[in-house]
């Protein structure tokens, strides 16, 4: 029997990452628009592994009984005053979620509800991973994107990222 806060927390959860790769288009949209294509790739690819995120707590819900609602999703919200502050957004939003995947392990620990601990142990690790990222474009950008022949090579490297499908076994 699943607890009907966790089972909340996570319907919540799906909604957030949907919104994730929402508002990620959003940041690609940016960046094409300015010509960076790199950039844009980043967060492409970046709104695939969220979208899959939030497919995976679909498919833990399902595999458990748990009743899946999806919300309408917002129109991003984000300053897009500059590409850094794009970027820094991106490390907000980032710690917003850590800071969701947080309460619901909190929420499921505290009805000793296991199993979802359990699940969202690959969710924490992975949140870790993405603040680093999201810390290192900042620091990249702040040194070298002031310089048009840094940003070029920042775009560059950032065009190379490829999409790879989470590991996570349900």
């Amino acid at each position: 029997m699943f607890d009907a806060k966790v089972t909340k927390l996570l319907n919540e959860q799906i909604n957030k990452e949907f919104y994730s790769a929402y508002l990620y288009l959003a940041f690609a949209n940016h960046f094409t628009d300015a010509g960076l294509i790199g950039y844009a790739n980043w967060y492409t690819v970046q709104a695939q592994e969220e979208r899959d995120h939030a497919m995976l707590f679909i498919k833990y819900m399902q595999n458990n009984d748990l009743p899946v609602t999806l919300e309408a999703l917002a129109k991003p919200e984000a300053d897009m005053s500059s590409h850094l502050s794009v970027i820094k957004e991106g490390l907000a939003h980032e710690q917003f979620v850590t800071a969701s995947i947080n309460a619901i392990y909190e929420a499921a620990q505290g009805v000793k509800d296991f199993r979802t601990m359990q699940f969202l142990d690959w969710f924490i690790k992975e949140q870790a991973e993405e603040e680093t990222n999201a810390t290192e474009q900042i620091r990249k950008y702040e040194l070298f994107g002031a310089d048009a022949q840094g940003l070029f090579l920042l775009d560059k490297d950032l065009g190379m990222r490829t999409y790879a499908p989470p590991s996570l076994v349900l």
